[in-house]
């Protein structure tokens, strides 16, 4: 089915998580590098500062959660495509970003391909 990559980026600038005028157009970088489709996307900005948004993908969803007053944002990446794509969306978000420390958690997601019969044979009667 796909990759789900959950990221930790800690020791972030806080200018570069606090609006969405700045998180947008980094995350839209990454989407167009990675060649991920959009269907569509949201964004909230929170007062005084931080970022909550996502995008739903033709093939999942990316979504950011920011707390700029401890530089910390969760980035939660799940690509039902090329892995390829999903590990590029995250290297633009580290290139860009600059984290100084980064936690991951990969879970590849691959329920079909262990149960390709018995969801062949499955009817939405």
């Amino acid at each position: 089915m796909g990759v789900h990559i959950v990221v930790d980026l800690f020791g972030v600038d806080p200018r570069l998580i606090s609006t969405v005028n700045v998180v947008k157009p980094i995350l839209d970088e990454a989407i167009e590098k990675s060649k991920l489709v959009v269907i569509n996307s949201f964004f909230h900005q929170f007062n005084p500062h931080g970022v909550s948004c996502v995008y739903l993908l033709a093939t999942s969803h990316v979504s950011l959660h920011s707390w700029p007053e401890i530089g910390y944002a969760a980035l939660d990446i799940f690509v039902c495509d090329k892995d390829e794509k999903a590990f590029k969306f995250l290297e633009v978000v580290k290139e860009k970003f600059k984290p100084e420390k980064i936690e991951t958690q990969i879970i590849k997601r691959d329920y079909y391909e262990q149960n390709k019969e018995a969801c062949d044979t499955r009817t939405s009667d």
